[in-house]
């Protein structure tokens, strides 16, 4: 209103010199379309630019939900590019098809979506429930299963519940042309290479097969090859975002314990430390990789920040083969510890995205 009024008194747009007009125009214009202050006047908000590195761990991965939650409020935060690997990529990709769809509150709907269809469309009791015939063998435990059993054996018909509520939650045609950028593991199954889709190769199949389990489903084909659980080479990727994503800023969302607190001795003790070693080994050799560059003055390597979300004292405590497990009151209690991780993170660490590292990953991994 004021600028209306002073270019009232002043006269016509004509009669201002060019420069005064571009000013007066750019004033009427708020930088920032959200909520106001009290006195009515926009409020701008200073964009930080981060990159998201989100590791694999089943329905552990409700603690990224909760974590991503929290950090979709926090209106300071841009989202450069996100990597992700078996569940990680799946909450990778929910939130940048709802990031184009509709902004942070249409990522935020499309992991609730997600996480409490996983839950429902499993029973509420567990993923193998749903499998056919596999409620007297889920007793004997998981490992059993694999030891004795393809999955085209037990699992013939290739039962995913992620298939359709992932079809329905993503526009994967629209998330191929806009968005943040997108990388996402999986493992050739021939030749244990890594694949990493990008964005403009993002698919329903790439997503699914980032997240296979061999021991659970049959491999799944893209591009005429044929691919298991990206966890085995890359969890998740880490190079992507130093080169050639744009952000200095890396934020990773660790799902899996380094270590136990003993050496175990049961049959389900050593299942659990060998996954452990198996899926977080590619995550250190990145790390290694990365602080090898960085001490060669590799430019961006030398000057990439790294922060961290360590879900690992919430999920250490879980017992073995949770991850398979997608029971509501598990993940209600994963997403809330991931809310509360996150929160604590901001509260710490908030101001020194754009400005130093808040994690020293060699440290914590090597």
């Amino acid at each position: 209103m004021f600028i209306e009024l002073a270019l009232q008194r002043i006269g016509t747009r004509r009669r201002l010199p060019r420069r005064i007009r571009r000013l007066l125009i750019g004033l009427r214009r708020p930088a920032w379309s959200g909520p106001r202050t009290l006195g009515g006047a926009p409020r701008r908000v200073e964009k930080r630019a981060l990159n998201l590195a989100l590791q694999g761990g089943g329905a552990h991965g409700a603690f990224t939900w909760g974590a991503l939650d929290r950090l979709l409020e926090e209106r300071s935060l841009a989202f450069e590019a996100i990597s992700g690997t078996s569940a990680g990529a799946v909450n990778a990709v929910l939130v940048a098809a709802g990031l184009v769809e509709n902004g942070s509150a249409g990522a935020m709907e499309k992991l609730a979506r997600f996480w409490s269809g996983i839950a429902r469309n499993t029973g509420g009791d567990g993923f193998l429930d749903a499998l056919p015939g596999l409620h007297k063998l889920q007793q004997a435990g998981f490992d059993l299963i694999g030891k004795f059993l393809a999955p085209a054996q037990f699992n013939p018909l290739d039962f995913n519940p992620m298939r359709e509520l992932l079809r329905s939650l993503v526009d994967f045609d629209r998330l191929r042309r806009e968005g943040p950028a997108l990388f996402i593991a999986a493992t050739d199954a021939a030749t244990g290479r890594k694949r990493i889709f990008t964005r403009g190769e993002i698919s329903l199949e790439a997503v699914l097969a980032s997240a296979c389990l061999p021991q659970l489903h049959q491999p799944v084909e893209v591009d005429g090859r044929h691919y298991w659980d990206g966890g085995y080479v890359a969890n998740p990727p880490l190079m992507p975002l130093v080169n050639p994503a744009r952000a200095e800023d890396t934020l990773l969302i660790q799902l899996i314990p380094l270590g136990g607190q003993s050496v175990p001795t049961d049959h389900a003790g050593i299942g659990e430390g060998l996954n452990r070693i198996i899926f977080n080994a590619p995550l250190r050799q990145e790390i290694a990789a990365i602080a090898l560059m960085a001490s060669r003055k590799v430019a961006p390597f030398l000057r990439h920040r790294f922060h961290l979300i360590d879900a690992t004292p919430a999920t250490a405590a879980l017992p073995a083969g949770s991850r398979l497990m997608p029971d509501w009151r598990t993940i209600s209690k994963l997403r809330q510890d991931g809310r509360q991780a996150a929160e604590d993170w901001l509260a710490h660490n908030r101001l020194a995205i754009g400005q130093r590292a808040t994690a020293d990953l060699p440290a914590v991994f090597l």
